[in-house]
């Protein structure tokens, strides 16, 4: 069924517009912003299952288009789906409402959107997390939807060599939700990040949860028993640093690591988890972010500027499209060289030194 939201997210404060792979967006409801209306221009965007209240990737999606429409002088429209049954109904509701361009949020949305754009191609479509490429041939299958795409694994490398660092036990973890391209390109640039953290430092830090090709998966991207029980089977693996990848199965994570007892630390995913959700501060080693809120700003500004192009975009550290959090409250608890060892760790990587492994998908 859809839902629709009106009002209850904040705008983003200001941001910094994003380099991208092939021409960037031209910088210059589910749910309302509360613009008073100045423009005509009608930006939406539809959620995947997660909801616009994730605290992570669906609501930084939303809060782009949200700051977008108040510049542009409008109100923007969204809804929300409960299931996968909701992505091809929700896309047809918001092109019947004369939406200018729609912003669909996540890999899974994919196939309805690519059918949506070819049904309407006088309408404009950002897809986040796919290359709108149902093939996987390299051939786009409509030409009007501009594939937003981050190389997450890049971010995920940083926090990977990070939990090492930080890991007493020796013994880090991760789980997703379901095993789609975009969720295990964190686990594999984390995995990867640890086994070079091992090569630099003569350690052997172990990962559990992902082996490059297999892993733990909760089987969707709901915060429920299933969460907090697969986060369990890590944590009874002696893990002491935790990555779980997938929206709000990391409240799963919360309660496990309540249950246990002992001092674990959390990674957060796409947005910095310790300024989205405050229940996580005392937990948050870092996060791996995605610049979500700015390339959908940067979309819709630039469609309703009359400039929207359909080429790539693809977010790297070399242009902020993926960044590694502050470590916040452990500042004081991580070591004293972490900070100058991932900077030249990431110039590695951005140099091409160091080689991160990725599937954009």
């Amino acid at each position: 069924m859809r839902k629709t939201v009106v009002g209850g997210i904040a705008a983003l404060a200001a941001t910094t517009a994003l380099a991208a792979c092939g021409d960037a967006p031209d910088e210059n409801d589910s749910s309302s912003s509360g613009s008073s209306g100045s423009s005509d221009f009608l930006p939406c965007i539809v959620s995947d299952a997660g909801g616009f209240d994730d605290k992570s990737f669906n609501q930084l999606s939303f809060e782009g288009v949200q700051k977008a429409a108040a510049e542009i002088g409008t109100t923007e429209k969204g809804v929300e789906s409960n299931s996968e049954n909701d992505y091809g109904p929700n896309l047809d509701s918001l092109v019947a409402e004369g939406c200018d361009i729609i912003v669909a949020v996540g890999f899974a949305l994919s196939s309805a959107t690519v059918e949506s754009a070819n049904a309407n191609p006088e309408m404009q479509y950002a897809l986040i997390d796919d290359a709108a490429d149902t093939d996987f041939d390299g051939t786009k299958d409509a030409d009007n939807v501009k594939p937003l795409l981050y190389d997450t694994a890049q971010a995920a490398f940083l926090a990977g060599y990070a939990a090492a660092d930080y890991s007493k036990t020796g013994v880090v973890g991760t789980y997703g939700g379901q095993p789609f391209p975009t969720v295990t390109i964190f686990m594999d640039g984390f995995r990867q990040g640890v086994e070079y953290y091992n090569e630099q430092k003569d350690a052997k830090v172990k990962v559990v949860g992902w082996d490059g090709k297999n892993g733990s998966f909760t089987g969707g991207f709901e915060a429920n028993e299933k969460a907090t029980n697969t986060a369990k089977q890590l944590i009874d693996q002696d893990v002491d640093v935790i990555l779980p990848v997938g929206g709000p199965i990391y409240q799963g994570a919360l309660t496990a690591i309540a249950d246990s007892g002992r001092d674990i630390a959390m990674v957060g995913v796409d947005a910095d988890q310790f300024e989205t959700d405050p229940a996580t501060q005392d937990l948050i080693l870092t996060s791996i972010q995605k610049g979500m809120d700015v390339s959908t700003y940067d979309v819709v500004m630039a469609a309703s500027e009359g400039s929207f192009d359909a080429e790539q975009y693809v977010g790297t550290l070399e242009n902020e499209g993926v960044s590694l959090a502050p470590f916040h409250n452990f500042e004081d608890k991580v070591s004293d060289s972490l900070a100058d060892e991932l900077e030249q760790v990431k110039a590695g990587i951005i140099d091409g030194s160091i080689t991160v492994e990725s599937y954009l998908g």
